[in-house]
């Protein structure tokens, strides 16, 4: 199947490029999430006429990207939990509890943006997490995980 991308996908192509995908992938991703057109000729004059709103309306989420990455750059969140007296944790640390912690500490993070390569976090420590804004916007954030000491021992 081919579509006309309004977006850049990465891994795909970028605004504009007519690019050969799966049939389901195009139907039931890119198609209902506005990320593309089908590639008729009907569609590529109305991708024509909208390119300049499209390149701009790409350009300014961009720039907010590139804005919020300077805001979460170098910041550090802290997260307690209940550790063994190893180190291990009761659970795990993932996007959920990292997306908790920045909304404590005052940051906009979205669970879908936080990159954990090596999987959940399961011991106490300090992680270099990455942070995925935009296709083109990365940045990293420093996630302590200290042990919270229950009440009352």
């Amino acid at each position: 199947m081919q579509v006309i991308l309004l977006e850049k996908i990465k891994k795909l192509g970028d605004l504009g490029d007519t690019v050969n995908v799966k049939p389901g992938f195009g139907r039931n991703f890119l198609l209902p999430q506005g990320k593309a057109l089908a590639a008729t000729e009907a569609n590529r004059k109305v991708f024509e006429a909208r390119k300049a709103e499209l390149v701009r309306k790409a350009s300014d989420s961009i720039n907010a990207a590139k804005a919020r990455a300077e805001r979460l750059a170098g910041k550090t969140l802290t997260i307690k939990v209940l550790a063994s007296e190893e180190g291990k944790l009761y659970g795990s640390v993932g996007p959920a509890e990292i997306v908790h912690a920045a909304e404590a500490a005052g940051l906009d993070l979205h669970k879908s943006e936080i990159d954990l390569i090596s999987g959940p976090i399961r011991a106490l420590g300090s992680y270099e997490i990455g942070v995925r804004l935009h296709t083109e916007v990365e940045t990293s954030l420093t996630v302590i995980v200290e042990e919270d000491k229950p009440q009352g021992r």
